[in-house]
């Protein structure tokens, strides 16, 4: 346990002048804090902060990755973690549905018993006149991480990511990343910039909309992490019923600080990691295209025949991909005569087809039809 003086919301007493009585005021104040470190057996490695003065101001902070680390023991997975990060589970679907059910808890008892843990003497401070907390998320931190096989896999892909990053995504990519359209609407004020910077424990690029974020990272060598940090849930949306009616119909409404909606605050920070994921798809890589390709364009079998592939990198493939890809065959086809013209200088002698005397048109995909010089 710790103890340090810090600012805090608190109360006074102070004189009304209009009603000539005295009143309770909210204020900001300080007063000494407390700091509980635990290793909870269901939580892990975590803490409490309790303000020491009126309202008692509870903030209790869990990393769902430790969390994660006690579920996998109890269920038997094996799994190698380093610091905050797993670099290997051995049954990734359960940890995934561990990692799920998470969002399941019961968030009220499961932080109501974490204060009777930090504060026992809540109950004989106030007696019959127990306050209720209120509990809401502060700040939450959603994280995607991206397992690689080795060190190298990951080393020679990441440097062109950071380079895409900061170099190619702009301010209307930031909004739409974080669930914003992307665009500025007038009336409006968004502080929106994006930073690069590198620690010895690697490069990190973040991406700032006013006090919410999202950022990538490399972590023990081998693992890249897509993480979105939700200071302010205002401008996102979650479908439900009104507080005063929760009975009645729902609908898209603005999100809640509280902890109710911590599963739909978990839904839009995912999402965000995916569209950034999906915008990193587009970095080019640095192999030859001929090396990218050389997978491609192997012989296969079809239908219990062997057939050549069609190498687009090849002189004579290219010619016939580029010549039947000309807009004039898009709406009646292309016949064998057609295509003799744009690929031979010369005509090609007449040749008999076995079954018909002039191949049909849009039919260069069985072989009979090949194109003959």
């Amino acid at each position: 346990m710790l103890k340090c003086v810090e600012p805090a919301r608190t109360f006074e007493v102070r004189a009304n002048a209009r009603t000539k009585h005295i009143e309770l005021r909210s204020h900001w104040g300080k007063c000494s804090h407390y700091y509980f470190y635990y290793v909870h057996p269901e939580f892990g490695w975590m803490h409490v902060r309790l303000q020491s003065w009126l309202p008692f101001t509870i903030h209790a902070v869990i990393n769902g990755r430790d969390w994660l680390g006690r579920q996998l023991q109890r269920a038997g997975v094996a799994f190698e973690k380093r610091d905050n990060c797993f670099v290997d589970v051995g049954d990734i679907s359960r940890a995934q549905e561990l990692l799920d059910a998470q969002l399941r808890t019961q968030w009220e008892p499961t932080l109501d018993g974490l204060r009777q843990l930090a504060h026992p003497r809540h109950e004989r401070i106030f007696g019959t006149d127990l306050p209720h907390y209120y509990w809401s998320a502060d700040e939450t931190e959603w994280a995607t991480d991206v397992l690689f096989r080795s060190s190298s896999d990951l080393a020679r892909l990441y440097s062109p990511l950071v380079r895409h990053g900061i170099t190619t995504f702009g301010s209307d990519d930031v909004l739409q990343f974080l669930g914003r359209r992307p665009h500025v609407q007038m009336f409006s004020a968004a502080e929106i910039h994006s930073d690069l910077k590198t620690r010895p424990e690697g490069t990190r690029i973040k991406h700032v909309l006013n006090h919410n974020s999202i950022k990538m990272y490399d972590k023990q060598e081998s693992v890249l992490r897509i993480e979105t940090t939700v200071n302010d849930a205002r401008g996102m949306k979650a479908y439900r019923a009104s507080e005063a009616d929760p009975d009645g119909p729902q609908a898209w409404r603005k999100l809640r600080q509280g902890v109710a909606d911590l599963p739909r605050r978990a839904q839009v920070s995912q999402a965000a990691n995916e569209r950034y994921l999906e915008a990193l798809s587009t970095v080019e890589v640095i192999e030859s295209l001929k090396t990218t390709a050389a997978s491609l364009v192997r012989p296969a079998r079809w239908k219990g025949r062997r057939v050549r592939a069609l190498n687009p990198l090849a002189l004579e493939d290219g010619s016939l991909l580029q010549a039947i890809s000309r807009g004039e065959f898009t709406i009646q086809g292309f016949r064998n005569q057609d295509l003799r013209a744009l690929l031979f200088d010369q005509p090609a002698s007449p040749t008999t087809i076995e079954g018909h005397a002039s191949p049909p048109r849009s039919h260069a995909c069985c072989g009979c039809c090949a194109v003959t010089k």
